[in-house]
């Protein structure tokens, strides 16, 4: 009998680890969440936006920033400066479409794949 009572003691010592863990997961989801959210309204309604970044490499982008409505700018990041390479207007941007296939994360795999079938095949 000693031993079917440390086998069950045993058995809700795991439950009770198993629900703190499971307790402190979803505590630090919801923490998570709520400290995005948090500092997502505390980044609206700002004077500054970045428009378009490219990285050049490892610690070095260059960027496109949005000052104020009609005032664009673009530098020169580095580790430890950032450099104004120079202005520019709006009319000089260039817009890019949602459907554009420029963009990385509208590429359609199915029209990829039906490419390279077709180099394959000639």
């Amino acid at each position: 009998m000693v031993l079917l009572s440390s086998a069950g003691e045993s058995f809700f010592q795991l439950i009770f680890a198993l629900v703190v863990f499971v307790g402190i997961l979803a505590l630090t989801a919801f923490v998570t969440k709520w400290i995005a959210g948090y500092q997502k309204t505390q980044g609206l309604n700002r004077n500054l936006e970045i428009i378009e970044a490219i990285r050049l490499s490892n610690n070095k982008y260059i960027q496109i920033i949005r000052a104020g409505e009609d005032k664009y700018f673009v530098i020169a990041i580095g580790k430890d400066e950032v450099t104004l390479l120079g202005e520019l207007s709006s009319s000089q941007l260039k817009e890019i479409e949602v459907g554009d296939n420029s963009i990385q994360g509208s590429i359609d795999f199915k029209s990829i794949l039906e490419k390279l079938t077709k180099k394959d095949n000639n």
